[in-house]
């Protein structure tokens, strides 16, 4: 069997293989409520053979959204529309994962259907945005810092987001703090300018962050926790791999059980080249630092280029987005690849299809 179709444990949680979705906005939500294209989207690949399947960035608030269309778990309505979609996932043989999200100030912005860009008005259905400090993304209205009793409510809204997604079936729970969201931008200091308790060194940038993983720990204490980072911001004086991998490891003594690296997103003047599995080296320095398995994501198209990067020892998982877009059933094709019967990935109404050679 190759790496990529062997299974993995995490805090008593089986997946079935190593090729799993990465969190995907739709925006195609009302009220945070998904719905039938959320259900036939998120099942599909479950179908495809994926071994984890991440919903999209799902706001913990309604102020927490990217976009008003995007999903929300912050309250009981929306707790009970994810329900069928987890145990559609389940019943195809995945493990549902949700991601839990703040945008902070990339908040209340257009879905890009529209074609416009920046901070949706009040007027059009937006709404005044949050974040560590009242710095702006580039483009995007002035976000108004958050006042420290805003902040413990932030804390209790991820737990209630925690404690919904159990009760609908999700058994992974990602917190996201990547791509320039909310908690990326209390941990970088292009974008935390704070001189409280949150603000200047890395431990009060860290705060808030290690604050939400033990309280998700608790309010879900037997769910596998992750932790989403852009590994870097791609710019000077930015958030680092170093700092990742420092953080890492303090979220991972307060129940952190993996790390899905990823990269940039908090400022516009990144500078970040792609190609052909750009982010594994990020992947692989938090690997190497030893604070728990990590997943590795960023152009990765096949299933020998995914097995060669479990096999270099760089990533534990492989987690893809476009590829899973373009072809929903990436697993069954990777395994063919792979020359990996993987006969237990293939629906039985589907086996009719599955190549012989």
């Amino acid at each position: 069997m190759s790496q990529l179709f062997s299974p993995i444990d995490i805090r008593g949680i089986r997946a079935r293989n190593r090729l799993w979705v990465a969190p995907m906005c739709q925006y195609s939500a009302e009220e945070g409520m998904p719905n039938d294209w959320h259900h036939v989207h998120l099942a599909q690949f479950a179908s495809g053979g994926a071994g984890v399947v991440i919903t999209e960035a799902t706001a913990v608030s309604p102020e927490g959204r990217i976009s008003p269309e995007d999903t929300g778990i912050w309250n009981d309505a929306q707790r009970d529309a994810w329900r069928p979609i987890a145990a559609a996932i389940r019943s195809r043989g995945a493990v549902a994962g949700i991601q839990l999200a703040h945008a902070g100030r990339k908040a209340s912005t257009w879905s890009p259907f529209t074609g416009r860009r920046g901070t949706v008005p009040a007027s059009e259905g937006g709404w005044q945005t949050v974040a560590p400090s009242a710095v702006a993304y580039d483009g995007f209205e002035e976000p108004r810092a958050l006042e420290i009793a805003e902040i413990d409510a932030l804390v209790a809204d991820f737990a209630a987001g925690a404690a919904r997604a159990v009760a609908a079936g999700f058994t992974v729970l990602e917190i996201h703090a990547a791509h320039g969201y909310l908690l990326h931008q209390f941990l970088s200091p292009l974008s935390n300018t704070r001189t409280d308790e949150y603000g200047g060194s890395l431990e009060n940038r860290a705060r808030l962050l290690l604050r939400i993983v033990e309280a998700v720990r608790g309010a879900a204490p037997d769910a596998a926790v992750f932790v989403r980072f852009s590994a870097t911001d791609a710019a000077e004086g930015g958030w680092d791999v170093a700092q990742t991998t420092t953080v890492a490891g303090w979220a991972a003594q307060r129940g952190a059980d993996f790390f899905d690296i990823s990269s940039g997103g908090l400022v516009a003047h990144q500078r970040i080249a792609t190609g052909p599995g750009y982010q594994v080296p990020l992947a692989a320095a938090v690997r190497a630092a030893g604070v728990g398995p990590v997943g590795a994501v960023g152009e990765i198209v096949d299933g020998p280029q995914a097995e060669a990067i479990l096999r270099s020892g760089d990533a534990d998982v492989i987690l893809a987005g476009r590829e899973w877009l373009r072809d929903p059933h990436f697993a069954l094709r990777a395994a063919t690849e792979l020359g990996d019967a993987a006969t237990d990935l293939w629906p039985v109404q589907y086996v009719r299809a599955r190549p012989t050679r």
